[in-house]
């Protein structure tokens, strides 16, 4: 089983071993967390941008690394998105007459996915759980409410810094921000391009969240770019220094993102199915970006959906109605000769190096006999297979593939 670590993991988890803030700027300065907490100081107090995550160690954390460069109140906060790893440290940093701002439709956003834990809770624990490290009993997400929801654009002065607040929807959230200091060259982008720079987007994510369009995430890339930065400061890691560098990074991003959508769209007039389009592409070599947290195969499928909608034609029928295919693995099962041979087939699949294909199988099997071990233990070595085959470069593939291998442990062991 591959043993390599997924760098998004080693960024998630940079500010375990910080003992002093980075110095970005003689101004700015860096807490690493599960997203990085950035502190301003001006002539009139200071600026937040993010405040990290809000586990109590996060927390005191942040505070500790943070306090010693303070230079006056806290004045404004900004959330660059609706994500508690953003705004999870706003009770620790808010003071009286602190002003939070969040961009257009924060709050709703943030209500959606809050509304909803009790279905994205579990699915994030599945992709996440090892990686945050939060155990048992987390505490809850505070309740964060900006005084300023901007639209489109805000600008103010503070202490002889001028920020400007741009939408640049999409790449994470509907709500994204970039904080902007145009005198300073500096642009504070949240996760606009990823958790990792110059990484493929992951534009509807395996946990679940509000599909990010493919033609807004470009646009909000030009934005950026015209910006001229000299420095972009992101959710997680270092930051990218350099006009140049940063110019040609965008249009990297941007030519690799606008050839997955058009190679999407070619094939979808020439006829191809989306687990067609999934299987065969591959970014000209000139255009190949990190697939950290978004993959080059999952954004073909978003942008087929966002192009095409929920039905996929190929599903036929069924795809119509609320019945799903497992509601006749026991009828496959009994026509196979039962289930036991449908995993014998599994795992002659799994042998001749066809390791999807045994997943497909083990799941007809585990459908009609829940508790059959030659089932579960195909299905944990097709899974293993899956995961050294991935290198474990990408974090939610590998953390899914683990949790599958887990859960098929824990039942072999009952």
């Amino acid at each position: 089983m591959s043993e390599a670590k997924p760098q998004l993991a080693a960024l998630v988890r940079g500010g375990d071993a910080q003992t002093a803030a980075l110095v970005i700027t003689p101004f700015i300065f860096q807490a690493n967390d599960i997203s990085n907490a950035y502190l301003i100081n001006t002539g009139d107090g200071d600026v937040m941008v993010n405040t990290g995550f809000f586990d109590d160690a996060n927390q005191q954390r942040n505070l500790a690394l943070l306090t010693p460069h303070r230079t006056g109140p806290m004045r404004r906060i900004i959330l660059t998105q609706s994500h508690a790893d953003h705004y999870g440290g706003v009770p620790v940093f808010r003071e009286a007459g602190t002003i939070v701002i969040g961009g257009p439709c924060y709050t709703e956003n943030l209500n959606d996915m809050m509304g909803l834990q009790a279905f994205f809770g579990p699915r994030s624990k599945k992709l996440w759980g090892t990686t945050m490290q939060r155990g048992a009993a987390p505490k809850p997400a505070p309740e964060v409410v900006p005084d300023i929801e901007i639209d489109r654009m805000y600008s103010f002065e503070q202490g002889g810094r001028r920020f400007e607040l741009i939408y640049t929807p999409e790449g994470e959230t509907l709500d994204g921000l970039t904080v902007w200091l145009p005198d300073d060259g500096v642009a504070f982008t949240g996760n606009l391009c990823g958790p990792v720079w110059c990484s493929m987007p992951f534009l509807n994510t395996v946990r679940g969240d509000k599909p990010r369009l493919v033609r807004n995430y470009l646009k909000s890339l030009m934005k950026l770019r015209a910006l001229g930065a000299e420095i972009i400061v992101t959710g997680h890691g270092e930051p990218i220094r350099g006009a140049a560098k940063i110019a040609s990074d965008i249009d990297l991003m941007h030519g690799a993102v606008s050839w997955v959508r058009d190679y999407t769209l070619a094939g979808m007039k020439a006829g191809k199915t989306v687990h067609q389009l999934m299987r065969e592409v591959a970014l000209p070599a000139e255009l190949k970006i990190g697939e950290f947290h978004g993959k080059v195969s999952w954004a073909v499928r978003s942008i087929w959906a966002e192009y095409s909608g929920w039905l996929h034609y190929e599903d036929g029928t069924t795809a119509l109605y609320g019945v799903p295919r497992s509601s006749v693995d026991g009828d496959l099962a009994e026509l196979a000769g039962g289930a036991e041979a449908i995993a014998a087939r599994a795992r002659a699949r799994l042998d001749a190096g066809d390791a999807l294909e045994a997943v497909h199988l083990s799941d007809i099997a585990l459908g009609a006999d829940p508790g059959l071990k030659p089932a579960w233990m195909v299905r944990r070595d097709a899974c293993a297979a899956l995961l050294v085959a991935s290198g474990g470069t990408n974090l939610s593939e590998t953390m899914w593939l683990k949790s599958e291998i887990a859960a098929a442990e824990l039942t072999l062991n009952r």
